[in-house]
């Protein structure tokens, strides 16, 4: 009897954590699918004209069918690359992207790990993706290739410093690097006034600016200029090896946007969260809308996740030099100049920091 009942704690022990991995894995790769569509949607109707409507009803069932048509396609790996790194970069950068949603709170109780440094953790690992940049530049053993994971890795290095400058002034005002406590920290009685948004302005438009960039997505996809260089570092890559480069990119948006959402927006905080009365939040339905949950933290996510597609949609792409300049010269010293401002607003106990730790 024992041994049955160490049995099932072992495999219970087991189940658990692969249950939670999967309960967010599968609805990632969904996402990540309609995204694609979404943007050829939204795209199409900005610059008026069709976007996907023939397979399934009003394309519905595009993603599908591009998976399936990705599935059967031939993997050409180039005479002379190094066959192992060739394979094995598109796989670093979607680790990169998926294990970072291990720590994302999607409500106050639905997260499937709970870290204290959940910060610390999201920005270590999406770090690792420019390794996956260079490492099939290199591994292409083409020109072109090498050329656009320079640029590329070059670029993502500039706006991850500025990145990283944003949050650690997200992390004075809120006096935590675990994830959930940030959003806890944005409570207040004054609905979505209270979030870091408005204070940590500057901070929010240059960490979501650089998200776009980190990304490589219009107007900074300069490492995959097809007027330039062909296509970028994946410009020898095909079939399923170049469609995981494609799920990481848009996986990558999603976690963007969603740390976006955490960070300055709330995350699962309701924009009337304390404005409201309590016979208001009684009503059924509407309270239930009205309420925290995670309906706000997907609706946050879509928002951002639009304006992703309406960059693309609406900017021409800039050129490398200025792109380059802006990270270095604007954006850097920008964020090291607010972190002082928010130190001396914290250490003064300045709203909205009232009691708030260093």
């Amino acid at each position: 009897m024992d041994w049955l009942i160490d049995q099932i704690q072992y495999w219970y022990m087991w189940a658990m954590p692969l249950s939670g991995i999967v309960s967010i894995m599968i609805p990632l790769f969904l996402a990540v699918a309609y995204t694609t569509w979404l943007e050829r949607r939204v795209i199409g109707a900005m610059q008026v004209r069709i976007g996907p409507n023939i397979v399934g009803w009003k394309g519905l069932l595009q993603p599908i069918a591009d998976v399936a048509k990705l599935a059967f396609k031939e993997i050409i790996i180039p005479s002379g690359a190094n066959k192992i790194l060739f394979l094995v970069a598109p796989v670093i950068m979607l680790i990169s992207a998926f294990a970072a949603w291990a720590v994302i709170p999607f409500n106050a109780q639905l997260v499937l790990a709970d870290v204290n440094a959940g910060l610390l953790y999201v920005l270590a690992v999406t770090s690792i993706g420019v390794y996956g940049v260079i490492i099939a530049g290199w591994a292409s053993n083409s020109k072109y290739a090498l050329l656009g994971a320079m640029r590329s890795a070059a670029q993502i290095v500039a706006y991850e410093i500025a990145m990283g400058f944003a949050l650690v002034g997200v992390l004075l005002a809120a006096g935590s690097l675990n994830l959930g406590g940030i959003i806890t920290a944005q409570q207040g009685e004054y609905g979505l006034l209270n979030w870091f948004w408005l204070p940590l302005l500057p901070l929010f438009l240059v960490y979501f600016i650089s998200g776009v960039a980190e990304t490589n997505r219009a107007p900074f996809d300069v490492a995959e200029g097809e007027s330039e260089i062909v296509a970028g570092f994946h410009v020898e890559y095909s079939g399923m090896a170049f469609s995981v480069f494609f799920v990481a990119e848009y996986a990558n948006i999603l976690l963007i946007s969603a740390l976006a959402s955490i960070m300055f927006m709330g995350g699962w905080l309701s924009p009337f969260d304390g404005l409201l009365s309590q016979s208001t939040m009684a009503i059924p339905i509407l309270g239930y809308i009205l309420d925290n949950g995670m309906h706000w933290f997907f609706a946050k996510i879509f928002f951002f996740v639009f304006m992703f597609l309406w960059f693309r949609a609406t900017f021409p792409r800039y050129r490398y030099d200025q792109i380059m300049r802006l990270g270095w010269k604007v954006f850097i010293p920008i964020t090291i100049v607010w972190i002082l401002v928010v130190g001396f607003m914290v250490l003064g106990q300045l709203s909205p920091w009232w009691g708030a730790t260093i």
